[in-house]
């Protein structure tokens, strides 16, 4: 076999980067990465700028539903195509974790909304933080989602002014009631242009709008400060709060890095939080480049729609914007916990091993397992042609490490490994042999439904 132990560790670990910073790679294309310094790969998946967005606009082409505007699903198809070409994954992967901390449903907001308030993330999460709060806080959908219209300088409603300090910049705990009805305060009069019934024209844009004279203009005091505060001064101070800095290090540490938090490195994080001004990009080059981070493998279970968008990279499928079938995508995200623009509250999704309870696991399982052992798909085709590419003659344990490595440098606890080897027999196979695509996809199956193959 050509798999060297040099060449392994160079592609695991670049495997590992591509797990968490992108969608995952299957191995020939992960070699071609290799070649380059992992400082230059990590650069390359932070300048977003240098390589352009797949072309959404030929789905428009062929799928009618983008013409109804009632259809919030088309939005999510468009995602998952995107998420599965991209040649920026990193930017497709931030609005991931943004969605899921900056909740907003479409069982709520309306669809053309929820489109926008995605492409706001897509098109700003890896930037300044407190340019992303100052966006997410003029965002109509946002604005709908928490009730912010309803905010008036004489009759306050708390919600958006307490979830941009709790959920959106400084977590529990650090701050007091006193503080949420000060911010509250000073975002009255932000709200949306009123909505009209979408019969008989349809849904039309909607955009924020300040009103004035609903404007509470009197002083406040908030987190110890004092002055005639707006919504853009309270985002000025909260975004200055130690507490700020350690809760969106957190966030990004535990959505990039860990299930479980680690002190020490979140530290580090919010540091370079400060120190860059609030740039996220900043954050992200630190931790991706640190220790921590690349001793940090197979440590987070997926999340359904990384799951799903990586078992389609590895089999080939959606490729171009013409291939039928892509609501399975949805379907399948759904069943497993997770439907994309709909969070089930303002806390967006539990997340960790709550995704692998025993009602969720079978549906992940299932849909791997059937993607990855069909021998029509083309990405099964190539993986098993790269294998033929390592050598003539495989023992079965040789062949299970070359599996591993085709699918993206996957690796197998001790009993994952026996469970296997005890079911599939021991015997050398030839790539000539008639049964060995047959064998090799059976042992993409089995990979599939390990419990490491849950993880990134």
């Amino acid at each position: 076999m050509t798999i060297t132990s040099k060449n392994r560790t160079d592609v695991s670990i670049i495997a590992h980067l591509m797990r968490r910073a992108a969608f995952g790679l299957p191995a020939w294309e992960l070699e071609e990465l290799a070649k380059r310094p992992y400082e230059e790969i990590v650069d390359n998946l932070l300048e977003i700028q240098n390589y352009e967005r797949p072309n959404e606009d030929l789905m428009d082409r062929f799928y009618l539903e983008h013409a109804n505007e009632e259809d919030p699903w088309y939005t999510v198809k468009k995602w998952f195509y995107r998420m599965i070409n991209t040649k920026r994954p990193l930017e497709d992967k931030i609005a991931l974790m943004w969605h899921a901390r900056f909740a907003t449903a479409t069982s709520k907001s309306q669809p053309l909304m929820i489109k926008r308030h995605l492409e706001m993330l897509q098109d700003g999460g890896m930037g300044n933080f407190k340019k992303i709060i100052y966006d997410l806080s003029h965002d109509p959908a946002m604005i709908y989602w928490l009730d912010q219209q309803t905010n008036h300088k004489y009759e306050i409603n708390e919600n958006y002014g307490r979830e941009l300090l709790e959920l959106f910049t400084m977590g529990r705990g650090n701050y007091t009631e006193d503080d949420v009805q000060a911010s509250a305060h000073a975002f009255t009069g932000w709200t949306i242009e009123q909505t009209i019934p979408r019969y008989p024209n349809g849904w039309y844009e909607s955009r924020y709008i300040f009103k004035e004279n609903d404007h509470d203009h009197s002083n406040k005091t908030f987190l110890g400060k004092e002055g005639e505060f707006g919504g853009n001064d309270i985002i000025d101070i909260v975004v200055t709060q130690p507490a700020t800095g350690r809760y969106v290090a957190s966030t990004l540490y535990e959505f990039f890095v860990s299930d479980t938090p680690d002190e020490k490195a979140i530290d580090s994080l919010a540091k370079v939080y400060f120190e860059s001004n609030y740039e996220i990009k900043e954050m992200l080059r630190a931790m991706f480049n640190s220790d921590y981070f690349k001793q940090a493998r197979f440590s987070r279970v997926r999340s359904p729609a990384e799951l799903i968008v990586n078992t389609i990279i590895l089999n080939g499928q959606h490729r171009d914007p013409y291939e039928f079938g892509m609501r399975y995508l949805l379907d399948a995200s759904l069943d497993m916990g997770q439907e994309l623009l709909n969070p089930p509250t303002v806390e967006g999704w539990h997340t960790g091993h709550e995704w692998i309870d025993s009602s969720f696991l079978i549906t992940r399982v299932n849909f791997a397992v059937e993607r990855l052992t069909d021998l029509n798909k083309p990405g099964v085709i190539k993986m098993i042609q790269h294998i033929k590419t390592m050598g003539n003659s495989f023992t079965t344990n040789e062949l299970l490490d070359a599996s591993l490595y085709a699918m993206g440098c996957w690796e197998l606890q001790d009993h994952s490994r026996k469970v296997i080897m005890e079911d599939i027999g021991n015997f050398n196979l030839k790539t000539n042999d008639k049964s060995f695509d047959e064998t090799v996809t059976r042992l993409f199956g089995y990979i599939a439904s390990s419990r490491e193959f849950q993880m990134a």
